[in-house]
């Protein structure tokens, strides 16, 4: 039987007290909990990038990407069964308790997860109150800069059929965390709700609601927001927030005046799309952040094969709105070639979601959408960067073969030379160069080609740092890692910001810098080796050795034939860089 072994952080829950609801009354308590986990559970998991692992009658078992999508999952659960606890009997309350773990695992060829890090999570989860989540000392470590609440250190407390005591941690939710007057936290990343507004015009685009009744149907809504965003990109002296930090917002009830402090926009736009027969119907309203005033709202009902000429319609309105006395010029800007062909963009916007998640069996299913999209409109530049962008991922975490190498050189000069007035293009077309043939030049001029079409574009600022960054640049990376990371807060692309500003660091020796930055990005992606080596390799320079040796053995135990050459070669590290990094690593153990 085939299976995987990875760091992931694992969320055990399960309801307080279930058997005793269920004896009182059965099909009332199913009601409640299917209808808990249709209206609540199952769409905050999905928000957050979680997997469902298995269900076990009243509990659950899910895989996150990091320990700040679970904790940040966990606590909007607990907050929403408070709301819907309130007014009900003690003995009708429904009340989970939730455990969380960073640890080692193995998934199955059938999906599930076994080893200690899932059976960790679950002792957790059963010392955890009602209502209340336990995290262990590993999963602690990654987020105790970022919680405002109150939280309780149990100490090494003894877990049942775990050989060594574990340090727990109890979040209490709902409790603030009590201010200490003068206390030193580690630095943390800037928290959005503390942003200052920009000096120019700004706005955030939320996702817009999906009315269709078809849940098939989400991905045109969305495909919709990414387009209205892309159009606000390319003015100039706006300052757009990206997609996916707007997307932190999907499936939620929404405050317009935290959102605004959140991301530190002046403007929100919101919307609803309803897709029926041939015929598509689109609302959207923007709204003043601070003040909740409504300054435009329109509706639009179109045939389809009009859908393009509706969404530059709603762009040019938004820009109106915001800007009255904005130049024909400008508005003209905001206007995109898209391809002839429909079913080629249906196609691509079902490849964006498996595109961005950049993990090998995501990939794998991005790829044949997309080449069904080029297969109806060759010259389809966006189609040709997610196809690079798949084999660059199979490619570097799935075996490093030799087709996948070429087919994503190949899709990446196809994107930047079809792509001039594509800012996602582009930024694939370079990053992919750049990171798989290793042709910083050409990758440069694709990163600087898509900031002038898009001056707004987190998405080229990120992919840009890291690729940066492997190039062997120092300062760039981290101006360029700020920007992105200032444009988007929320982006599961954060990874590669802090990818970049960690080697930047490194090539100066700022050694401390160096791991505060690889410390994030483990925390954005924590199953990604290449980030755990940057650790070690910052660690072992610090002369901290045996945390650096910790780091390594994840290296390992995610990439069990890693070695540093294979590494360099691989990336194309140059040898001013590549030679520190190599003592470095050989220090904290990792084969050469």
């Amino acid at each position: 039987m085939a299976e995987t072994r990875k760091l992931v952080a694992i969320l055990a829950a399960d309801i307080v007290g279930y058997s005793r609801l269920a004896g009182s009354d059965e099909d009332r308590t199913l009601a409640r909990l299917r209808a808990l986990r249709s209206d609540l559970i199952d769409p905050t998991i999905a928000v957050h990038n979680g997997r469902i692992v298995k269900r076990t009658g009243d509990g659950s078992i899910v895989e996150f990407r990091s320990v700040v999508d679970a904790v940040r999952c966990a606590i909007e659960v607990q907050n929403g069964m408070v709301e819907r606890n309130a007014g009900l009997p003690l003995d009708r309350r429904i009340e989970f308790r939730v455990g969380i773990h960073l640890g080692d695992v193995v998934e199955e060829s059938d999906g599930d997860l076994m080893g200690d890090g899932v059976n960790i999570a679950a002792r957790l989860e059963g010392i955890a109150k009602p209502g209340a989540i336990c995290l262990s000392e590993d999963a602690y470590r990654q987020v105790k800069a970022r919680l405002g609440l109150a939280v309780n250190d149990l100490g090494p407390t003894e877990l049942k059929n775990i050989a060594e005591p574990v340090r727990v941690y109890s979040l209490e939710v709902s409790v603030p965390a009590p201010t200490k007057p003068g206390s030193q936290a580690e630095p943390a990343t800037p928290q959005p709700a503390r942003l200052a507004l920009p000096e120019k015009p700004s706005i955030a685009v939320l996702p817009f609601q999906n009315m269709s009744g078809d849940p098939e149907q989400e991905y045109f809504a969305d495909g919709m927001v990414e387009d209205i965003i892309t159009g606000l990109s390319r003015i100039k002296w706006l300052f757009v927030i990206a997609r996916n930090s707007g997307f932190a917002y999907k499936g939620k009830t929404v405050n317009v005046k935290q959102v605004g402090r959140e991301l530190g926009v002046r403007y929100v736009l919101e919307g609803s799309v309803r897709r029926y027969a041939n015929r598509v119907r689109i609302t959207g309203q923007l709204i003043e952040a601070e003040t909740g005033t409504h300054l435009w709202a329109e509706r639009y009902e179109r045939p389809l094969d009009d859908i393009f000429a509706v969404q530059d319609e709603i762009t040019l309105s938004v820009v109106g709105a915001i800007e009255p006395n904005l130049r024909q010029a400008e508005i003209d800007r905001t206007k995109r070639k898209r391809p002839d062909n429909l079913d080629a963009y249906d196609f691509v916007l079902r490849a964006l979601p498996h595109a961005y998640a950049a993990m090998p069996e995501e990939a794998a299913k991005a790829i044949p959408l997309v080449e069904r999209a080029l297969a109806l409109e060759p010259t389809y530049a966006l189609a040709h960067g997610l196809a690079a962008w798949g084999h660059h991922v199979l490619f570097n975490r799935a075996g490093m073969h030799e087709e996948d190498r070429i087919c994503a050189i190949r899709h990446a000069h196809q994107a930047i030379t079809h792509g001039r007035g594509d800012a996602m293009a582009l930024a694939l077309g370079g990053f992919v160069v750049s990171m798989v043939e290793h042709d910083r030049v050409v990758a440069v001029e694709a990163f600087e080609s898509a900031l002038g079409v898009s001056p707004s574009s987190a998405f080229t600022y990120l992919l840009g740092c890291c690729a940066l960054g492997f190039a062997g640049e120092a300062e760039r990376p981290i101006d360029w890692g700020e920007r992105g990371l200032r444009l988007s807060p929320y982006d599961r692309l954060a990874f590669m910001a802090w990818t970049g500003i960690s080697l930047a660091h490194f090539q100066r020796e700022r050694y401390a810098e160096a791991i505060d930055a690889a410390r994030r990005a483990i925390q954005s992606s924590p199953g990604l080796s290449t980030l755990h080596v940057l650790f070690a390799a910052a660690l072992a320079k610090s002369g901290r050795i045996e945390e650096a040796r910790v780091a390594a053995t994840h290296v390992l135990a995610l990439q069990p034939n890693f070695s540093i050459n294979g590494m360099c070669i691989a990336l194309g590290i140059p040898q001013s860089i590549a030679t520190s990094v190599s003592e470095a690593l050989q220090m904290a153990g990792l084969p050469l």
